[in-house]
């Protein structure tokens, strides 16, 4: 947060005979108003640090449970293969059944992006300053007008003389979870990417009330004429589109869980094109989708252990998710034994990690492999089977994560809020003050104040808030 450009505004409102000296002086007494601007930052970088540290909780949980989730049921000993990974690859999933389907790739799933104007530089200051509220929604823009897609909640962001900068105007989209680029051009000068999440019912409507001049920069409305937004569409918000042995099918992403294209097997699509996925069923398979799930969790662990140091040092929801997840390998979740996953080299660190030992699994798969693959997958009972219904729980909408994520957006909407109204009240102090000093030093009643000061003003009186 920042009292910016004041120098302008309030020479205007109070005397063109204001100087630098005046400035320094006015800059002296409301220097004691700081811890209440100090106490504000604080709050939002932690709220802003917490914030990220839970969407990285979220997306580390997401990546462990797609391996996980692959091993259930006979996904343990099965595998896909595709006939052209640069079309597409694919992993199969617990009920994958031994086939061959035949893949064409008709068109990817891309997210909108928008772009602004260009601007002189990244701290070039936009507009009046005066508090801002830009508003996005997300659906789908077509020739029956924009329809609200009804489950991405809008996003509301507020802009005001702390950050009408272009890296201000992107830092604070960042914050509410918007996508946003500062991109460069070969003269220096900058302007604003913005991207959507993918699948044409995520498509951007961006309404701005306040200063105008953002209006005319940052608004976005689908159903107005071409050249009547202030930002502007380079590509439109689709689905990705494929047939499967001939069957239509859509997705908002390029990765298509189970069940939604081949049951029981996930695709990921890399570009448009032809290809046929081969799934087989093979004991052989289970040492090498262990390993993975050995791999999957050790790397979710060391991204906890990370966390735990910084973005969610002492968090709730992060100390709850390293405990349980702990706790199923401890005591294999009262259905798995231990000392069986051990005879099957797989064991647990100190650090936690889990340790395989291949020659043993090997040993254990050739002695007996269903026995083996019973440990990790067993009508929900399994050890994969039991993570993967931990890490589902944790990242529901209504899981321990979600509300500590909602109630951290609350925080920054109030601290914006305290933000803006202290920029107001900061910002109108200071003008009186100037229109105070300005006439004292006119009169010669108030001369002795000021020092000898700085004959060379920098057009800022000063930047108290950050």
């Amino acid at each position: 947060m920042a009292i910016s450009a004041l120098t302008n505004t309030t020479t205007n409102s109070a005397s063109t005979a204001a100087t630098s000296d005046i400035y320094k002086r006015v800059e002296q007494t409301m220097m004691s108003q700081n811890s209440g601007a100090t106490k504000l930052n604080a709050a939002l970088t932690s709220s802003q640090t917490k914030l990220s540290g839970l969407g990285q909780l979220q997306s580390a949980l997401a990546s462990f449970q797609s391996v996980a989730a692959a091993l259930t049921g006979s996904g343990l000993s099965t595998s896909a293969a595709s006939s052209d990974k640069t079309v597409l690859t694919a992993t199969s999933t617990g009920a994958a059944k031994a086939g061959s389907y035949a893949i064409d790739v008709q068109q990817l799933a891309q997210g909108q992006f928008l772009t602004s104007g260009e601007f002189e530089s990244a701290t070039t200051k936009l507009g009046t300053g005066a508090p801002t509220t830009v508003k996005i929604d997300f659906g789908t823009a077509g020739d029956q007008g924009f329809t609200t897609n009804g489950t991405s909640t809008s996003k509301t962001i507020t802009i005001d003389s702390s950050n009408n900068t272009p890296e201000g105007i992107a830092a604070a989209f960042k914050a509410a979870g918007v996508d946003v680029k500062l991109e460069k051009g070969d003269d220096g000068k900058v302007s604003l990417s913005i991207a959507g999440q993918s699948g044409e019912a995520n498509s951007m409507r961006i309404s701005v009330s306040g200063d105008a001049a953002l209006k005319n920069l940052l608004g976005y409305d689908p159903d107005s004429a071409p050249g009547k937004s202030g930002l502007k569409q380079t590509a439109a918000a689709q689905d990705a589109m494929l047939t499967v042995d001939g069957k239509q099918v859509k997705s908002a992403s390029n990765t298509l869980d189970k069940d939604k294209a081949i049951p029981g097997a996930a695709l990921t699509l890399v570009k448009q094109g032809k290809a046929d996925i081969t799934i087989t069923q093979d004991a052989s398979k289970i040492g090498d989708n262990l390993k993975s799930f050995v791999a999957a969790y050790n790397d979710l662990n060391g991204k906890l252990k990370t966390l735990q140091g910084g973005a969610l040092k002492g968090d709730t929801a992060l100390g709850q998710v390293t405990l349980q997840m702990d706790m199923l390998l401890k005591t294999g979740g009262g259905s798995v034994s231990t000392s069986a996953l051990a005879a099957a080299g797989i064991t647990q660190g100190k650090d936690g990690n889990l340790v395989l030992d291949d020659q043993k699994l090997q040993a254990a798969i050739t002695a007996d492999s269903f026995k083996v693959a019973k440990l990790f997958t067993n009508d929900g009972k399994g050890l994969a089977d039991l993570m993967n219904a931990k890490v589902a729980a944790f990242t529901d909408k209504n899981s321990v994560i979600a509300r500590e994520t909602t109630q951290v957006n609350k925080q920054l909407d109030v601290t914006n809020t305290k933000r803006a109204e202290l920029t107001k009240a900061l910002t109108a102090q200071a003008n009186a003050l100037v229109a105070l000093y300005t006439a004292q030093s006119q009169t010669g009643a108030g001369s002795s104040l000021f020092g000898t000061g700085s004959t060379g003003s920098t057009g800022t009186l000063f930047d108290l808030l950050g």
